[in-house]
């Protein structure tokens, strides 16, 4: 089962009942745009979109989203949410005290855009927030398994669409292993923030319901269209 709302999430959240959702997972806008200088030339391909999307320079607190996510999740929930080296401070501020546990977990990027002039670290890796109260669901059988860092390439052809490109699509194998952590068969994740629904598509693979919510017109009818095509 899955239910797609072209709609503000932030609107939206209100109609969800309350302790209905086990695990949010989530990638909101980073509002990385701000610091950009420009695409990047790149040698032999596309110029690199260094100013993300219209979308990103629209501000994000996260004080706006706490009230609905603690009270539509339920008791033995997770939350997962993607951001950068700019917000993660905000997050801590308002989520941790809120929640028993506040984590990071780390998502390296094996081929990462290159930098051509060598000025500096790789974007190699994203970091995804994690939150939860005592008793929550965790699905782990060994020590090995718990590492707070993941391994893949970033999203890629035939993966990755070409239109709508949507500049931040995450891959399906980073957010499966992380629903499969933090949530049952049978669960319902939510995702307020689906762009172009890979959520949907990691949780429809993992035997879980989903939830999605996209505010942009073009990248929900996308997600509309990946998720209908599973059936």
């Amino acid at each position: 089962m899955s239910r797609l709302i072209h709609a503000d999430c932030l609107k939206y959240m209100k109609s969800l009942p309350a302790h209905s959702i086990d695990l949010i997972l989530t990638d909101p806008p980073y509002n990385i745009a701000q610091y950009s200088t420009g695409n990047i030339p790149l040698p032999g391909r596309s110029a690199l979109n260094n100013d993300i999307a219209s979308w990103d320079t629209i501000p994000l607190e996260p004080k706006d989203l706490l009230v609905d996510f603690k009270r539509i999740l339920k008791p033995q929930g997770n939350i997962f949410i993607f951001t950068s080296y700019n917000l993660i401070g905000r997050w801590h501020e308002i989520f941790d005290p809120e929640f028993d546990t506040f984590q990071f977990f780390i998502w390296h990027k094996t081929n990462p855009a290159p930098k051509i002039y060598k000025n500096g670290f790789l974007n190699s890796c994203e970091m995804i927030i994690c939150m939860w109260n005592r008793g929550h669901t965790w699905n782990f059988t060994a020590q090995k398994e718990m590492h707070n860092f993941f391994e893949s390439p970033i999203c890629m052809p035939p993966e990755r669409l070409s239109d709508p490109k949507h500049p931040a699509q995450k891959p399906v194998r980073l957010l499966s292993h992380l629903i499969k952590i933090g949530s049952d068969p049978g669960d319902v994740v939510f995702d307020p923030f689906m762009g172009v629904g890979s959520t949907g598509v990691a949780a429809k693979l993992c035997g879980r319901k989903f939830v999605g919510c996209e505010i942009d017109s073009v990248y929900y009818k996308a997600a509309c269209t990946r998720l209908q095509n599973m059936v």
